[in-house]
């Protein structure tokens, strides 16, 4: 295995860090609660585009609430994450620089805050209702057990993560009470453990004989086995989504044969991201990439518009019209 190329561990005294200046406290809290990342929240828009609620004002009211609560718990749990891997964190060339792990931002201000998001988002999800209540308590349990615990149980880590995707789609399902398809919750499971495995093999990549100092669970796996596992999560997420397109009772629920025109998008964006992953070390940062890679963005960005002209037909509406 090729030699660590890591920096000593970062100081978390600001000072200590070559005079560069401190980061604000609001600055710091912004950072932490990983905006960038909460396009992963997109999910949930799932079951309004699916469950044909898209033309419901107050049904796009609800989720857009929805995604926000979910945006503010996803927070929750990156602020915990940071105050527990903290010391981990400074092992790391990237994740030294997060906020908890450099000193800008203390752990017990961002626990502080972490209590009070909670507080305020599970509150708003019981105004929108008791089911989605429900579901978004056990997102956040679910997240802060993979932080304290889970995290370190071998292949139980990257099923956590994946879990937390499907809670997500099934919140956007219930806040507009429309039933979700077992395929589409299949195919969610199956990309977010895609995802997931993709991360950890960059992290190995990257950190090489340092992997096991930054994140210990990351001594049970290897390249190779990763490659296997993606290998099959990649085949099984595309056949469950042709089956799904094909179904016939996706068929009879949406009325047209269409929807399998939408296959090639998902081979080319699952293609696409294998690509950066092994050619261009990619895969540390799914959201990050969707947003800097033009040629994925593009590819996610046509799906879904393809996916919203085949199930609602404006065109053909207006033509009755």
């Amino acid at each position: 295995m090729a030699r660590s190329t890591l920096p000593d561990p970062v100081p978390p005294d600001a000072s200590s860090r070559g005079g560069a200046a401190r980061r604000s406290v609001l600055a710091s809290l912004l950072i932490s609660l990983r905006p960038g990342q909460w396009t992963k929240n997109s999910v949930l828009f799932a079951g309004l585009i699916f469950g044909e609620q898209l033309r419901s004002p107050t049904g796009l009211a609800r989720s857009l609430t929805a995604f926000a609560v979910f945006c503010a718990l996803s927070g929750v749990v990156y602020l915990i994450n940071d105050v527990v891997d903290r010391e981990g964190d400074r092992c790391h060339p990237l994740k030294a620089k997060r906020p908890v792990a450099a000193g800008d931002l203390s752990p017990g201000f961002a626990v502080a805050v972490a209590v009070v998001l909670t507080a305020a988002s599970l509150g708003t999800a019981l105004w929108l209702g008791v089911e989605f209540a429900l579901v978004a308590t056990a997102y956040v349990v679910l997240l802060v057990l993979y932080s304290a615990w889970l995290k370190h149980v071998v292949i139980l880590d990257v099923l956590t993560i994946a879990i937390g995707f499907v809670l997500r789609a099934v919140a956007g399902a219930v806040v507009v009470a429309v039933p979700i398809s077992q395929w589409l919750l299949v195919c969610t499971v199956l990309l977010a453990i895609f995802l997931v495995l993709s991360k950890r093999r960059h992290e190995l990549v990257l950190l090489a004989d340092g992997a096991v100092e930054h994140r210990p669970i990351l001594g049970e796996y290897s390249p190779y086995l990763l490659d296997q596992m993606i290998g099959v999560v990649t085949a099984s997420t595309l056949i469950a989504y042709i089956f799904y397109t094909i179904n016939p009772e996706t068929v009879q629920k949406f009325h047209t044969e269409l929807l399998g025109l939408s296959i090639p998008f998902p081979l080319y964006g699952i293609f696409r991201y294998l690509y950066l992953v092994h050619r261009r070390e990619g895969g540390g940062s799914p959201a990050e990439m969707l947003l800097t890679d033009r040629p994925l963005l593009a590819c996610v960005a046509l799906w879904a518009a393809l996916v919203v002209l085949i199930i609602y037909r404006p065109f053909a509406a207006w033509g009755a019209g």
